[in-house]
C-alpha cells in the first residue's frame, strides 16, 4: 500500500513539519519556508520555479509522454495569533502562528513529492504549487497574476484542508458550491465627540454603533431564504480611549460569507441600508466601506468531474460514501476559489481526529496526517494520469 511506502518517511516529514511549525511566516514573508521547499523538491528531481508572487513556488515533476497535466496546492503561511500550545516545538515568534496547519499542508505535498520520486507511477506532468498568503492579500491572485497557468498550466488543480472535528483520515468533499466568499469591510459610525458628564451636549456614535452591531443579526435570519447558507460577524469594534469621553468616531470591522451571487448581493445591500438607518437614528452618519478598506475572496466552486475523482479515490480506499458526501458546503472561506475560477478543480477536507479547531491558539497539526494526506495525494494522482 502507498501508506505503507510513505511510513518509512514519516520521521523525516514530522521533522520538517515541526521545523516549519517554529518559524512561521506570513504575508508574502514565507522566504525561509520556500526556500526549504524549494531546495527539497530540486533534492528530488523535480524543476523548480521560485518568486512567483514573491515567495510562491512551482514543482514539477514529468513522467512519460501524455501530456497531461495536474496541480496540487498547498498554503505555507501563518497567522497573527500568540500560540498557547507549549510544544517544545512551539512558534519562536511571538504573535504568529500556524494556527490552521499550513505547516502540515506544505509538508503533506513534499511527502508527495518523495512517493512520485521515487515511484513515478504516472503519466503525464504534475505540479506542486506551494502558495503564500492565504490567510490574508490574496496569494491565489497574485500568483495567477504572475502567470502560474500560462507558465505552468495545469488541466484540473486540487487543494485540501485538514479538519479537527473530523475522523482522522476522512475525505469529504462535494461537487459544486464548497467554499463562501468572504467580504471584509468597514463601517465609520461618525457622531460628535464631548464629556462623559454631558452626553446631551454630544451625538454617541458608541451607542449607534452598538445598535447597529444588533441589528446586523437579523441580516442572515429576517432576510434569507433558511436553505440560503451566510454569516454576518462583527469581528471588531474600535473606537475611544477613555470612560469619561465619547469619541467622535467608532469602526466596526464586519466579515461576510456567502456562496451564491444573489445571496452575497443582498447582504451587502441590506447591511449598507440597516447601518445608514440606525446610524441616523441616533443622530450619526455611517460610511459603509464596501470595497474600499476592504477585501474579498469569491465562492469556490467545485466541477463535477474533479469532485468525483476525489471521491471515486476516497471509496476505493474504503471509506464510506455517507461520511465522504457532504451536505452542504463549508461556511469558511478560500483563496483558493481564484484558482477554481480559472481551471477545472476540486477542494476538499481531510480529517484530523478530536483537537483545538482552526486558528485556535491551542491548535496543532495532527502529524498522523503527514502519512494519510500524501498516500490520498499519491492515488489521485496516479488515478487522474494513469499509465498505458
Amino acid at each position: 500500500m502507498i501508506e505503507d511506502v510513505l511510513k518509512k518517511h514519516l520521521p523525516d516529514l514530522t521533522a520538517i513539519r515541526h521545523d516549519l511549525h517554529a518559524h512561521p511566516e506570513m504575508l508574502f514573508q514565507e522566504e525561509r519556508t520556500a526556500g526549504i521547499v524549494a531546495d527539497e523538491c530540486r533534492r528530488l528531481g523535480f524543476e523548480v520555479a521560485t518568486g512567483i508572487a514573491k515567495t510562491g513556488v512551482v514543482a514539477s515533476l514529468r513522467n512519460g509522454n501524455s501530456g497531461r497535466t495536474i496541480g496540487i496546492r498547498a498554503d505555507m503561511d501563518a497567522l497573527p495569533i500568540q500560540e498557547q500550545t507549549n510544544l517544545p516545538y512551539a512558534s519562536k515568534y511571538p504573535g504568529k502562528m500556524h494556527a490552521c496547519g499550513h505547516d502540515g499542508h506544505t509538508t503533506m505535498l513534499l511527502g508527495l513529492a518523495r512517493y512520485l520520486a521515487e515511484h513515478r507511477n504516472f503519466d503525464g506532468t504534475v505540479r506542486l504549487i506551494f502558495q503564500p498568503s492565504e490567510e490574508d492579500e490574496g496569494g491565489a491572485f497574485r500568483m495567477i497574476e504572475d502567470g502560474l497557468f500560462t507558465r505552468f498550466p495545469c488541466d484540473r488543480v486540487f487543494a485540501l484542508h485538514n479538519l479537527p472535528g473530523e475522523a482522522e483520515g476522512q475525505i469529504v468533499v462535494r461537487p459544486g458550491p464548497i467554499t463562501a466568499s468572504c467580504d471584509v469591510f468597514t463601517i465609520v459610525v461618525q457622531g460628535v465627540g464631548g464629556h462623559g458628564a454631558l452626553p446631551h451636549k454630544s451625538v454617541d456614535p458608541v451607542v449607534a454603533a452598538s445598535s447597529i452591531v444588533l441589528a446586523l443579526q437579523t441580516v442572515v435570519s429576517r432576510n434569507l431564504d433558511p436553505h440560503d447558507p451566510a454569516v454576518v460577524t462583527v469581528g471588531a469594534i474600535n473606537g475611544g480611549s477613555m470612560a469619561t469621553v465619547i469619541p467622535e468616531e467608532v469602526r466596526l470591522l464586519v466579515g461576510v460569507r456567502t456562496v451564491t451571487k444573489p445571496v452575497r448581493d443582498l447582504v451587502l445591500t441590506r447591511i449598507k441600508e440597516l447601518a445608514m438607518a440606525h446610524a441616523k437614528s441616533y443622530g450619526c452618519t455611517a460610511d459603509v466601506q464596501i470595497g474600499l478598506d476592504s477585501w474579498s475572496y469569491p465562492a469556490g466552486f467545485n466541477t463535477p468531474d474533479e469532485a468525483a475523482l476525489v471521491r471515486a479515490v476516497a471509496l476505493e480506499m474504503g471509506q464510506d460514501p455517507t461520511k465522504v458526501d457532504m451536505r452542504g458546503p463549508f461556511m469558511f472561506s478560500e483563496d483558493f476559489s481564484a484558482m477554481q475560477e480559472v481551471v477545472p478543480s476540486c477542494y476538499f477536507g481531510l480529517g484530523a481526529g478530536p483537537g483545538p479547531m482552526l486558528h485556535d491558539p491551542g491548535y496543532n497539526f495532527n502529524d498522523a496526517l503527514l502519512v494519510k494526506g500524501p498516500a490520498f495525494w499519491a492515488r489521485l494522482v496516479e488515478k487522474a494520469l494513469p499509465q498505458a
